[in-house]
């Protein structure tokens, strides 16, 4: 494979954090301070679609940054499971920016200077994230998407907001350190290096007994994944405002963590080595008890975020199943679904905000008729929710396909079940919000349009027409997709 030397990467990596400094330091004039937001975005998503081309062509980009001790580097490495995070990433942080500035100037949100500055520091780690040639580099970068996201899921700051902040910090660094650090430790003593490979690098090097040790230091330790029983800071991350939660549930902060136990699975320990001894398995039946059962807690929420974070739960199992297959059909489903789940999820998550702004409802209880006053709004919610369904003509179909193609691959027909039964439950917690909206009689004087502002309404629009978009052509996220299962089966 062609290596490409270039600093591109860094420059994206960079560019968010460069905008962190204009953020603050404009904070006294608002449409100075957010046109930094819409610029650094703007560049980002550019300097990432410059580097498409030379992946495309099967080409790799690397850029050595700096040796931290020897064989512990900061280097970088795009590659087609790299900028498949990228590109989703840095295009819904464009959309994800625009409808913050709308939200929190429609609320009059305080410190909202500060808040664009972590929401910006928070990007840049996550571009890190996705080009991390090594997992020093990735965990450094991971743990700096933790730091940066507390103080947007404390923003509010009274008593539930620091409550919930408290547990988030405690769930994701309580982890990293008491798991995922000694996981990388242990590869390192074994391996002797800690840099990605196609193959993996831990085949020969100890025994099956260490290999499933550290195996399981690793799962446990991504809890960014929201794997049970680690999942718990996920919905108390809920007490942030809406434009948070998109951030966490769709660009940065769970995305990454699905696409570090992709990169464990295949680029660590290898399809070789995990088929050998019967590791991939376990993980999947450990991800199905996961989606199913985190489906069924979604039926009893009231709150419609905590329904929708109980949903991303089950839905980033869906991400960790299919990898965990080791089959072509099931890599490709975790690749895409990264992509697919963002933007139906970004959906879901800008509507409930939406609704936030217009009504201050937050129970699904209170949405009796809410569709016949916010049509817009709530059409784009039912695209969502058809997404994560999996009902055609929208994406989430697309990436589920493969899911199931991957399970008859494997030969593992209780997943074919898990993969039915988590359908249904998918139905029967959002298809009834979506029969309320429409079809019950709004409660008394509550009658005309109160749709949000544009600013609020024209992204979840927009993410709404991705979903679609990407049922129609999936070519690129497939295409990328491919590359990722021809470079490690």
């Amino acid at each position: 494979m062609e290596i490409v030397h270039s600093s591109v990467p860094l420059y994206a990596v960079l560019v968010s954090l460069l905008a962190v400094f204009l953020i603050g330091v404009s904070g006294r004039y608002p449409n100075l301070r957010e046109s930094w937001t819409l610029i650094a975005a703007l560049t980002k998503f550019g300097l990432v679609l410059s580097m498409l081309p030379i992946i495309l062509e099967g080409k790799v980009i690397e850029y050595h940054l700096v040796t931290v001790l020897p064989g512990l580097d900061i280097a970088f490495r795009v590659d087609a499971l790299g900028i498949t995070l990228a590109l989703t990433a840095s295009f819904l942080w464009i959309l994800t920016s625009i409808y913050a500035i709308g939200y929190m100037r429609s609320l009059n949100e305080h410190a909202q200077t500060r808040f664009f500055m972590f929401f910006a520091l928070a990007l840049s780690a996550a571009m890190g994230s996705a080009f991390s040639a090594n997992i020093f580099t990735l965990f450094v970068f991971y743990e700096i998407i933790t730091v940066s996201t507390y103080p947007l899921v404390a923003h509010e700051e009274n008593e539930d907001a620091l409550k919930g902040a408290r547990r988030y910090l405690a769930y994701l660094l309580g982890t990293s350190v008491f798991f995922l650090l000694p996981a990388i430790f242990l590869t390192y003593f074994y391996a002797g290096t800690l840099d990605f490979a196609s193959q993996g690098i831990l085949m020969g090097t100890a025994s099956n007994t260490v290999i499933a040790i550290i195996f399981v230091l690793y799962m446990a330790g991504i809890a960014k994944a929201g794997m049970m029983p680690f999942h718990l800071w996920l919905p108390s991350a809920m007490v942030a405002p809406t434009p948070v939660s998109a951030l966490l549930h769709a660009v940065a902060v769970v995305k990454v963590g699905v696409f570090t136990v992709i990169r464990v699975v295949l680029f660590i320990f290898g399809v070789d080595l995990l088929a050998e001894i019967g590791l991939g398995t376990y993980l999947a039946y450990f991800a199905s008890f996961t989606i199913i059962t985190a489906s069924i807690i979604a039926l009893r929420q009231d709150n419609l975020k905590l329904r929708l974070a109980y949903s991303t739960i089950s839905q980033l199992s869906y991400i960790v199943l299919a990898v965990a297959l080791l089959t072509p059909s099931g890599i490709l489903s975790s690749v895409m679904h990264i992509t697919i789940h963002a933007f139906g999820k970004i959906t879901l998550f800008f509507v409930a905000g939406a609704i936030y702004v217009a009504t201050h409802k937050k129970f699904i209880s209170e949405m009796d008729g809410i569709g016949r006053q916010m049509p817009f709004t709530m059409g784009a919610f039912t695209v969502g929710a058809l997404s994560m369904i999996a009902v055609p003509p929208v994406a989430g179909i697309v990436s589920k396909w493969y899911l199931t193609l991957g399970a008859i691959e494997a030969d593992l027909l209780p997943i074919l079940i898990v993969i039915i039964a988590s359908t249904l439950l998918n139905a029967a917690y959002f298809l009834p919000i979506v029969y309320r909206a429409f079809f019950k009689e709004p409660a008394s004087g509550e009658v005309g349009m109160k749709e949000a502002p544009a600013m609020v309404v024209v992204p979840l629009a927009l993410t709404a027409i991705g979903t679609v978009v990407l049922f129609f052509w999936p070519n690129l996220i497939m295409e990328l997709g491919k590359m990722v299962v021809a470079l490690v089966v």
